[in-house]
């Protein structure tokens, strides 16, 4: 097996036991919706996971932004897919992906001057250093993982005894 191959084996089951931890602790706090989910994580790590909307620049979906006391999720308005963005921006806060910690200051300056500035240090990042494509394949396959768990409980009438059952079958 290649290096890379082995890599991504080995990604992909760190994603699964992430996808596996999220839906234990949604089951304690039975919770079966993503919100629930976020506030059960925020629960479980004692530390506040805010969700937040605003007009984030240009092709920004979502940030996670990280203060000394809590997490917050910003959302952009209308999103398509307003749950496969919450979903990737809370993988990233499971995986504790390395992000800039932001300071209380930048709550005086408007969410316009916000999202611009943080759209053009993520492009001038991109073009310095090259996209963190595995924290960004972790928070998408996590996304669509746990997506994809959630469907299934709400489909079959979910409830604490659902998730258990899924997570005892794995």
């Amino acid at each position: 097996m290649t290096e890379s191959r082995a890599q991504s084996s080995r990604s992909y089951r760190r994603v699964a036991a992430a996808v596996d931890a999220v839906c234990a602790v949604a089951a304690d706090f039975d919770a079966t919706d993503l919100d629930e989910v976020v506030l059960a994580v925020s629960a479980e790590r004692r530390r506040p996971i805010e969700i937040a909307d605003a007009q984030l620049g240009p092709g920004v979906c979502g940030q996670r932004r990280s203060y000394p006391d809590r997490d917050v999720i910003v959302l952009a308005s209308a999103l398509p897919s307003r749950e496969h963005t919450l979903a990737h921006e809370l993988g990233h806060i499971i995986f504790d992906h390395p992000g800039e910690m932001a300071t209380e200051v930048t709550l005086e300056a408007s969410d316009d001057l916000i999202a611009y500035m943080l759209s053009q240090r993520a492009h001038q990042q991109i073009v310095e250093d090259g996209e963190d494509e595995q924290a960004e394949w972790e928070a998408e396959t996590f996304a669509n993982m746990l997506m994809t768990r959630l469907r299934v409980f709400h489909n079959r009438g979910a409830g604490v005894s659902v998730l258990r059952f899924d997570e005892a079958l794995g």
